[in-house]
């Protein structure tokens, strides 16, 4: 066989074998979308798709999605033991797109969202937000706040990762 072709076959294995062994980059961008409850480059949602020229390792386990930053701007997208990245969230004009749909010290809807299922629980606003703000919010006989999505007046949303 001439050395063209097995250097080309050889080649040709190798890039099966990395994609192989590559996390596959559209599935971390659905789960974001799915995580944020937006598309891609929408407000709220991924500001682009995840960089293809990345080689991250394929995860053995379930990828851990968490709202981060300070302003919650970005999703924290991780493989345990494995590696870590940010997807920076896309706001629109201004953080809160407008005028405040909750107001501190509001009533509100918690929706826990996952697949296939939502429980909807009450809770106190511990901060104003509009849409797509993250916000601090209590939930009755919790000691420490969590952090939501406001999606309407009075309603926030928590997706399941």
């Amino acid at each position: 066989m001439p050395a063209a072709i097995i250097a080309q076959s050889a080649a040709a294995q190798s890039a099966a074998a990395q994609s192989e062994a590559s996390a596959d980059l559209d599935q971390i961008d659905r789960e974001v979308a799915a995580f944020t409850g937006a598309a891609i480059g929408t407000s709220g949602g991924a500001r682009a798709p995840v960089d293809r020229r990345m080689r991250l390792a394929r995860c053995a386990a379930a990828l851990q999605l968490s709202p981060y930053g300070i302003r919650q701007d970005s999703v924290s997208v991780q493989c345990p033991g494995s590696w870590r990245i940010f997807v920076p969230l896309s706001r629109g004009t201004e953080p809160s797109g407008g005028a405040d749909l909750v107001g501190r010290g509001d009533r509100v809807s918690i929706v826990l969202q996952g697949r296939g299922f939502s429980v909807t629980q009450s809770g106190e606003a511990m901060e104003a937000g509009g849409e797509g703000d993250w916000i601090r919010i209590k939930p009755p006989g919790a000691s420490e706040p969590i952090r939501a999505k406001v999606v309407s007046p009075g309603r926030v949303t928590i997706p399941a990762g």
